[in-house]
């Protein structure tokens, strides 16, 4: 295998753009060599096989979509509180519409990791961490609620971003925030 990383993450953020404009179907080593703008076969020289691309695609997904921690940081100055939950929701959105691709390459890699069990192993557990980090997080910060309220929240965004961006003319930009905020309303207790 080759060793040159920043080679490897130029792969992988080719792979990601054929994943989110061509589906799994149309992920393979010629795609990913062409929109990098290498040589044909140096993808291969890469990664082991389909699935380890794959894989290792959904591995940089995910750290394209972690924001950086001075970031959090500014974002954690105001008070703990729901408005505060409301506001760290609606960033979520400006977020992963800022990184749209990424988000649509990882819905591709979900339904595809639905018949691949490695690849759905590694989302799972990549997935699942992140979802214990949310939760550390949450209640380290003291924000309200428990940790039932960040998986609901969880699953409830993890919905209406499915919807903005698969189906994006459904939620006008007006209804995204009013639904944002019904939502942490919903979940998150006022104190």
């Amino acid at each position: 295998m080759a060793r040159n990383p920043e080679r490897r993450t130029a792969l992988l953020d080719a792979a990601i753009d054929v994943l989110a404009a061509e589906g799994a179907r149309g992920l393979t080593f010629r795609a990913v060599d062409a929109r990098a703008g290498v040589p044909a076969g140096t993808s291969s020289n890469y990664f082991a096989d389909r699935d380890d691309l794959l894989t290792q695609a959904g591995s940089r997904i995910h750290a394209r979509l972690v924001p950086a921690p001075e970031t959090v940081d500014a974002a954690m100055r105001p008070e703990p509180n729901r408005a505060l939950v409301t506001e760290l929701m609606k960033w979520l959105v400006r977020r992963i519409t800022a990184e749209r691709t990424g988000y649509l390459a990882l819905l591709e890699l979900r339904l595809e990791a639905t018949r691949r069990p490695a690849l759905q192993a590694e989302l799972t557990r990549v997935v699942r961490a992140e979802l214990d980090e949310n939760v550390r997080f949450h209640l380290a910060s003291g924000l309200p609620g428990d940790a039932d309220t960040v998986l609901v929240l969880y699953l409830a965004m993890t919905g209406v971003l499915l919807e903005h961006f698969t189906l994006p003319g459904v939620l006008s930009e007006e209804e995204l925030d009013r639904i944002v905020r019904t939502v942490v309303d919903a979940i998150v207790p006022a104190a």
